[in-house]
């Protein structure tokens, strides 16, 4: 019984939290929306989540200590990303372009290990998401986009890239404007060596749009890196538009935006040493793009 006559709120547990751990009933564990037998708060949650978006457990595990003064174990919080549901990256606003790259993860394995690819897609202005090893999914997240009939869709020249472009949107995209990447374009372009003055005229014409103008440039040139610009032009003309006026119309005509998630994503996956089992791939991408995202789902004020 308590000093006012009353019964106490039945069984005690302990649970930590910002403030230290505290002792709360089944009552006020219902209230604060705990599940059964955790043992952390969901404030606290939310920041060791946030921590392990950012850093290996190993660190995120001094990092609750050093903040906090609470002491969490690695395999903790290891745990508790792998359960944790959280919610798919989802646009605000309409969306109006959108670009599409690939990273590599290493899979745990005997040796050095096995690096395979995940697929990135930036909703410029908005969220990212990421997906390893499952395009269904990708496409039917897209699906869910608030996206703009005319979708400007960039990529750079692999063909992985473009099929996932292909299949994005569904029904609500009635036209697909897509664009190769000027900057990787351009990047092409000076691999090929010899004359600057060639170079430079070849740039010109791509950068306004004359792709056969720019191919005609290399006629009779017989090196490796020459005929192999010429296919790669060959195989992207549809996506080789007038740079110059897509620019003057704010048209975007580079894929930066998801190059950059996939260096931030890369700084998570790819710490030195790391290495994934595969069922493990896809929550630490979910999570890591929901940091990148501001998700709210990482936030203590929701």
């Amino acid at each position: 019984m308590s000093e006012g006559g009353q019964k106490r709120g039945g069984k005690q547990r302990g649970v930590k939290s910002c403030l230290g751990e505290v002792k709360i009933s089944q009552k006020q564990g219902k209230k604060l929306g705990l599940r059964n037998k955790t043992q952390l708060s969901p404030g606290l949650e939310k920041c060791s989540l946030r921590l392990c978006a950012k850093n290996s457990y190993e660190q995120a595990e001094a990092d609750v200590k050093i903040l906090m003064g609470i002491e969490i174990g690695h395999s903790s919080l290891h745990r508790l990303v792998q359960k944790v549901e959280l919610p798919e990256p989802q646009a605000e606003q309409k969306v109006s372009a959108l670009s599409v790259d690939g990273g590599k993860v290493r899979l745990r394995a005997e040796g050095k290990g096995e690096w395979r690819d995940y697929k990135a897609v930036s909703l410029h202005g908005s969220v990212c998401a990421a997906f390893f090893q499952d395009p269904q999914a990708l496409q039917q997240w897209s699906e869910r986009q608030p996206l703009s009939p005319i979708l400007t869709c960039l990529g750079d020249g692999h063909d992985g890239v473009w099929k996932v472009i292909n299949n994005i949107g569904g029904k609500q995209v009635v036209l697909q404007r897509q664009i190769l990447d000027w900057y990787h374009l351009k990047e092409n372009l000076y691999k090929v060596g010899g004359s600057l003055q060639r170079l430079q005229r070849a740039e010109t014409m791509l950068w306004l749009g004359w792709g056969e103008s720019a191919m005609a440039e290399f006629d009779g040139m017989k090196t490796k890196q020459a005929s192999r610009f010429l296919a790669y032009l060959k195989h992207h003309q549809p996506r080789i538009p007038s740079y110059h006026e897509y620019e003057r119309l704010g048209i975007p005509i580079g894929s930066g935006s998801v190059e950059s998630k996939i260096k931030q994503i890369s700084a998570r996956v790819k710490i030195s040493g790391a290495s994934w089992k595969k069922e493990n791939v896809s929550q630490i991408l979910r999570l890591r793009c929901a940091y990148l995202s501001n998700s709210s789902c990482l936030s203590i004020y929701t």
